[in-house]
C-alpha cells in the first residue's frame, strides 16, 4: 500500500502543476495562446509534420490542433505545404518568424525559471530536468516496444 499511496502522491502534485503552467502562460505574448505556444515547440523539437502527427504528439484531439495550427499560420509562424506523398495532406514547418518568435519564448521562460528558481540550486534544477524528461519519455507516445506497459483498465476509476 506505501507504493500505491507514493503514486497518489505523485497524482496531486502532478495536478498542483497548473500554477506553474498558468506562471508561465502568463509570459506569452498576448496573440500567443499556450496551445500554439505548444504547437511551435513541437515542431521545433520534432521537425516538420503532418497535422495528424503533431496531434498525436500534442495529445490532443485534431480539431484543437488545426485551430492552433491556423492560429500561429495566420501569424505567419508557420507555413503549410502540400505533402508530396499525399497532396490532400499537409505538411506543417516553421517559418523564419516562427523561430524568432520560438527564442522570445524561450528567453522569457528562461528569465521566469530564473527568478522562480534563484533559491535552488544548480544541482536541483538539473534533478528536477532530469526526472521530468524521464517522466515525460515514460508516457511518450513513441515508446519503444518492448518497454510497453499497459496502463489499468478504463473502468477501474
Amino acid at each position: 500500500m506505501a507504493a500505491r499511496s507514493r503514486y497518489a502522491e505523485l497524482a496531486r502534485q502532478l495536478s498542483a502543476i497548473g500554477v506553474v503552467k498558468r506562471g508561465l502562460a502568463r509570459t506569452l505574448p498576448a496573440d500567443c495562446p499556450g496551445g500554439c505556444a505548444a504547437v511551435l515547440t513541437t515542431l521545433d523539437r520534432y521537425g516538420e509534420m503532418r497535422m495528424s502527427r503533431l496531434a498525436e504528439l500534442l495529445a490532443v484531439d485534431m480539431s484543437v490542433t488545426s485551430r492552433h495550427v491556423a492560429h500561429a499560420a495566420r501569424r505567419g509562424w508557420l507555413a503549410r505545404s502540400p505533402d508530396p506523398a499525399d497532396r490532400r495532406s499537409r505538411i506543417l514547418r516553421l517559418t523564419p518568424a516562427g523561430h524568432l518568435l520560438l527564442d522570445e519564448l524561450t528567453r522569457r521562460t528562461t528569465e521566469t525559471f530564473a527568478y522562480a528558481l534563484a533559491d535552488w540550486t544548480d544541482d536541483d534544477v538539473g534533478r528536477l530536468g532530469a526526472l521530468l524528461d524521464r517522466l515525460r519519455e515514460s508516457f511518450s507516445p513513441d515508446p519503444p516496444r518492448d518497454s510497453f506497459r499497459p496502463g489499468p483498465p478504463r473502468d477501474s476509476f
